[in-house]
């Protein structure tokens, strides 16, 4: 077998697992009023069908004032359980397993949700909630471990294999064990026994509730990764003193806090892997079953993981809700089918911090399961000739889901190579990986049957000619022309030209940044890392301003002003002007409406919008039998949308 230890089972207390991989717990924004859905139901049930060993659920609320966010299961009520047993029997039907994860947030509550006051260790407000909590009293805390029992009991009611109960990065336990966040002078606070007094009666209260052989685990922060927080060495002790408890079967981990979020939910920019030095360290001190999660996208790195005694199950999260077949395709030997995850985060991490529904750029099912998942795509019942213009991820997308549905599908581009944008987006710094979604796609085309014409220049004419049946225009979207008075003027150019090389820029630019998100930053730092000295102007509050719900905001910012890249924030751009090597830029800022002029620049970049490329759909308007447009040629957004609407466009036609 390729995966002697992936596909090993393992006993997590009472429960035997058919292989080590564990679908990870995340939020997803499914509930319907504080409970449980059907959109949960085939959401978990398509990841037991794509062989996940294990799935482990978002958490779920055990106390009315534990509301971080307003979709949370409410695990406390005992309406829960009928929905509990539709998503547990549906689960169980493909031979996995499935355990439900308990938590309080603590001082990360909300109280203008619940409108109660937040609980929490000490009177300490969460760095990103920003709300003074209510030190707890012993008697509150003795209520929410009556709490944690009651909602122990539903989940194992509800037909559950497990309970998992949250003492990771955001979590009320892990408040009580973290020096950074417990100040209290009582029997709850400053010692280590003290500190880990609550957890503990967390622990036993469920345990007591759900009996001995009710498989119970925990999430634990292996490191808070912050000055004054919890690091390895003492994680190494709270987990050994845990397991001395004899009350729990194995140990989870995460990683920092909300102090660090972009380490809790590492995007592209963190190495893959990244968490695995410390599974293995708490593995050399735990002799129950360790889980590894944290950006392990691949088999094959999963398999390296295990076989290397750094930890006894593999989490996968973000890289099986974007492929939820991922363990069948490994198990099959079929790698080259796995969509692999690339750590974007705009669709599942960024949906989420923005309070929408769970998504992901590259599987457009992902909670859309029962219209969309595996063996909902059915034959046409009329076969058509198919002809797709453009072979971004949109038309890439809609050439695929056509061409599985039997038609005669040609795809033409007129570049050398499939891609589109995406060519140009994964050459700035740090996205090369981005690049990835093109390759899933690549085999993926051939293999539904479509024939690919590259460098294929079609005009109106030699369409209508074809006779197609059908004609998909995704031809896409460029810089904007004119953006901004000057900008037709010597030494200037628009971000794709600096990506693709093209253009002499000399040492000093100036990048005028109206995207706030990769297309300039990440522009702006491979100049930099050119040895450009570079300035940007942008008109929002704060480079980088489209970054902070994908994580990418901290370490994006930290990395251009450690190349010495400078800030001008709040700046209409009026005008640029002068001769190359003394280039200047005219605005004034939003607030003072004070003008301002900034220079002399060698060049200037453009990050200043994106114009439709969208003459060929007008030319076909009205000619064509049917006529599609997607994607940015539709109006110029990110690469979701592009691959979103190829997707429902192929699988409609």
């Amino acid at each position: 077998m390729m995966f002697e230890y992936l596909f090993s089972p393992i006993k997590l207390g009472q429960v035997e697992l058919k292989n080590r991989i564990s679908f990870q717990p995340h939020l997803t924004n499914f509930a319907e009023h504080c409970m449980p859905s059907e959109r949960h139901m085939y959401y978990w049930g398509e990841r037991a069908k794509g062989g996940a060993g294990l799935i482990i659920t978002e958490e779920m609320s055990v106390h009315p004032t534990d509301t971080a966010y307003e979709k949370l299961v409410e695990a406390f009520h005992p309406e829960v359980i009928p929905g509990f047993r539709k998503i547990t029997d549906y689960v169980h039907q493909y031979d996995a397993k499935i355990f439900c994860q308990l938590n309080h947030n603590g001082q990360q509550c909300d109280g203008s949700i619940s409108r109660l006051p937040v609980w929490a260790p000490s009177p300490m407000p969460d760095v990103l909630f920003r709300e003074t909590p209510k030190e707890m009293e012993p008697e509150d805390i003795e209520e929410v471990c009556r709490y944690f029992a009651k909602s122990a009991v539903h989940v194992r009611e509800g037909g559950f294999d497990g309970v998992e109960l949250q003492f990771g990065h955001s979590s009320l336990a892990r408040q009580f064990l973290s020096p950074l966040t417990n100040f209290r002078s009582d029997e709850f606070g400053g010692s280590l026994e003290n500190r880990m007094r609550a957890p503990l009666m967390f622990i036993e209260a469920v345990r007591k509730a759900v009996g001995k052989d009710f498989t119970l685990g925990i999430r634990l922060c292996a490191d808070e990764m912050i000055p004054g927080g919890l690091d390895l060495g003492q994680i190494q002790e709270i987990g050994a003193r845990f397991e001395a408890s004899g009350l729990i079967d194995f140990m989870d981990l995460s990683i920092a806090t909300f102090y660090n979020l972009y380490l809790v939910e590492g995007s592209m920019h963190t190495p893959l892997g990244y968490t695995i030095p410390l599974a293995a360290g708490m593995r050399e001190k735990i002799k129950l079953p360790v889980f590894c999660t944290g950006r392990i996208n691949d088999p094959v790195m999963a398999e390296k993981v295990l076989a290397n005694g750094q930890s006894d199950m593999v989490g996968m999260c973000r890289a099986l809700i974007c492929d939820p077949f991922l363990p069948k395709k490994a198990f099959e030997g079929r790698l080259e089918d796995i969509r692999y995850c690339v750590g974007d985060n705009q669709g599942c991490i960024g949906r989420m911090g923005i309070n929408r529904t769970l998504g992901c750029i590259q599987n457009p099912a992902v909670g859309l399961e029962k219209e969309w998942g595996e063996g909902t795509l059915k034959p046409a019942p009329v076969k058509k000739k198919v002809m797709v213009v453009g072979g971004g991820p949109a038309g890439l997308w809609a050439a695929k889901m056509a061409g599985r549905r039997g038609h005669q599908v040609d795809l033409h581009d007129r570049n050398e190579n499939l891609g589109g944008q995406v060519l140009t987006a994964m050459k700035g710094a740090g996205r090369d990986e981005f690049g990835v979604i093109i390759r899933n796609e690549k085999d993926q085309v051939d293999k539904a049957g479509v024939r690919v014409h590259l460098q294929s220049r079609l005009t109106p004419e030699e369409i209508l000619k074809a006779n197609p049946d059908v004609v998909v225009v995704a031809t896409g979207s460029q810089p904007k022309s004119h953006p901004v008075g000057g900008a037709d003027g010597p030494a200037v150019f628009n971000v794709w030209q600096v990506l693709d090389g093209k253009p002499e820029l000399g040492d000093k630019v100036c990048l005028i940044d109206y995207d706030g998100h990769h297309r300039a930053s990440a522009t702006a730092e491979r100049l930099a890392d050119l040895g450009k000295t570079v300035h940007i102007i942008t008109s929002s509050l704060f480079v980088g301003a489209e970054l902070g719900p994908t994580q990418d905001l901290y370490l994006t910012r930290q990395r251009l002003l450690q190349k010495g890249v400078t800030f001008t924030p709040d700046i209409a751009v009026m005008e640029v002007g002068g001769e190359a090597g003394q280039k200047e830029i005219k605005g004034f800022n939003v607030y003072s409406n004070q003008w301002q002029t900034w220079g002399p620049f060698d060049s200037i970049v453009l990050a200043m919008g994106q114009q439709v490329d969208a003459d060929l759909y007008f030319a076909l308007k009205g000619k064509v039998k049917e006529l599609y447009r997607i994607g940015d040629c539709v109006a110029p957004r990110k690469v979701d949308m592009a691959i979103w609407e190829g997707h429902k466009t192929g699988r409609s036609i």
